[in-house]
């Protein structure tokens, strides 16, 4: 097949969520069809080698810049949610017509990029939608958690005008796309909730094993680290490490005072700096998050919104560090609670669950090792595309 692939950015180094996504899907999908890729680039930035020798061709487009007046606009007048506007471009949609003739699939990658197919009129190849985050479900959960604390009311009222929006707007998108991808069961249960009639395929976030081949923790003597790694200006991100700091970390710190809690992740916002003390460290961003992997002896994925798979939390368990989470942390991987992860929701219990693992290395090993072979047999690149394989196989067949 030949397949054109719309990202938001180029996905080159795949260092965040949508950008190891994409860059995996379109790795493992070049293996056996022609991949085209068009993306949006930030100024200045030129095409990586490695993309080139993936693909039969590349272009990029600059991503323009919205000012806040046109934002705060599109917020208050259009009937569309803001990921909509986030990425409206003329010449990106100029590029996409101009070259999809003579295309057996479009694959666009994120809700931002569906307007370059809904409603376009005109003879079009079978639209693959890959959905990586129900995304009326992602901004519900930001308003639930939000709108408890009365500082955040703000945030809370964007978030719900947002979930207003977005579930006619997602609804929309997917009902004119030819396959719907999902990154789990339950953003797959979330859109079914939309319209049943949908037809989605599930494709989980996955990991490259050979990444991680021959790692194995190595904590210095006497030292005891607790690590949260993600993009630290995204919302959910901010709020775990926010409530771990101030509901969960005072119950860890008097019962083990010697630990330390390691943030680390680009771009940190003001909020995340101001959490850095003598024993919580905010990096920003670093090249390699293995070196921290390998000095920590817990993993915690204190989230309390999103969707999705988490990559990190994958990453954390093929590296053989033991997490403990949130259920929400851990939607969408099918790990048992005691025996590949442990998993509380309330901040006491949460502190329990981690202080409890760093005085039992036994337990912390085997519960390491337990999620390290579940990743491996279900959370490989090379186990989850053969679902998208028999999508492809599937838009083959009914062109025919």
């Amino acid at each position: 097949m030949k397949i054109l692939f719309l990202t938001p950015d180029l996905p080159y180094p795949p260092s965040k969520g949508t950008s190891l996504r994409n860059f995996h899907l379109i790795e493992n999908t070049a293996q056996h069809h022609q991949v085209h890729l068009l993306s949006f680039a930030e100024e200045g930035q030129s095409i990586p080698r490695s993309l080139q020798e993936m693909c039969t061709s590349v272009r990029i487009v600059t991503r323009g810049r919205r000012s806040l007046a046109r934002r705060l606009l599109h917020l208050a007048l259009s009937p569309m949610p803001d990921i909509a506007h986030r990425l409206a471009s003329t010449q990106f949609a100029e590029e996409v017509v101009r070259g999809l003739d003579g295309f057996d699939a479009l694959q666009v990658e994120g809700l931002e990029m569906a307007g370059y197919y809904l409603g376009r009129r005109g003879k079009m190849p079978p639209v693959v939608f890959d959905d990586h985050n129900a995304e009326y479900r992602l901004q519900w959960s930001i308003f639930r958690i939000d709108a408890a604390a009365w500082r955040r009311w703000p945030g809370a009222g964007y978030s719900l005008i947002q979930w207003l929006k977005l579930r006619a707007y997602e609804r929309k998108v997917c009902r004119a796309a030819r396959a719907i991808v999902a990154v789990a069961l339950e953003d797959k249960e979330a859109l079914l909730c939309l319209d049943h009639s949908l037809k989605i395929t599930v494709v989980s976030n996955a990991i490259d094993p050979g990444y991680f081949q021959g790692f194995r923790p190595q904590a210095m003597p006497g030292e005891i680290n607790i690590l949260f790694t993600g993009t630290m200006d995204y919302r959910p991100n901010v709020d775990a490490v926010n409530w771990f700091c101030h509901q969960i970390w005072p119950h860890i710190e008097q019962r083990v005072p010697q630990a330390r809690f390691l943030i680390v992740g680009r771009s940190p916002t003001q909020t995340v700096q101001k959490l850095a003390t003598n024993q919580i460290i905010v990096t920003g961003e670093v090249d390699d998050v293995r070196p921290y992997l390998a000095r920590s002896a817990l993993y915690v994925a204190p989230l309390r919104m999103g969707g999705g798979v988490r990559f990190k939390v994958l990453e954390a368990m093929a590296s053989g560090v033991p997490v403990v989470s949130t259920t929400e942390g851990m939607r969408g991987i099918a790990a048992l609670p005691g025996r590949e992860v442990a998993i509380a929701d309330e901040p006491r219990v949460f502190a329990s669950q981690v202080v409890d693992l760093l005085r039992d290395e036994g337990m912390r090993h085997s519960r390491a090792e337990a999620a390290r072979r579940l990743v491996l047999t279900r959370y490989q690149w090379s186990v989850v595309m053969p679902r998208l394989e028999r999508l492809y196989t599937g838009l083959t067949n009914e062109r025919r």
